[in-house]
């Protein structure tokens, strides 16, 4: 696999998002979506790396490969999605994440 496959599915993960949540954003299959982790697909549109990029809250220069990960700062979606998956299943991570947002709320 190359960068971009494993930072693709690493963001994902970070995330806690699942391929067909991902896949439904960008308008594709979950196939589709599991091809581009996996590096099945070896050319992905530079418009798809981009929309990938606004999905996971990170830039598309990350993704390439050609840039380190900046301080996450969650969005209002990322704690619409961890809401929406009900605490049992949150990660450290996630949990982390969500008391640092709502702790930034006035």
């Amino acid at each position: 696999m190359g960068i971009l496959n494993d930072r693709i599915k690493e963001m994902r993960i970070k995330r806690g998002y699942t391929l067909a949540y991902v896949a439904e954003k960008l308008g594709i299959k979950e196939a589709t979506m599991q091809r581009y982790e996996s590096g099945e697909i070896k050319n992905i549109k530079h418009e798809t790396i981009t929309s990938l990029a606004e999905i996971f809250n990170c830039s598309p220069s990350y993704l390439m490969g050609w840039e380190k990960l900046t301080d996450f700062e969650p969005s209002y979606e990322d704690v619409e999605q961890l809401i929406a998956r009900g605490g049992k299943e949150f990660s450290t991570e996630q949990k982390m994440r969500l008391i640092k947002l709502l702790s930034g709320l006035d």
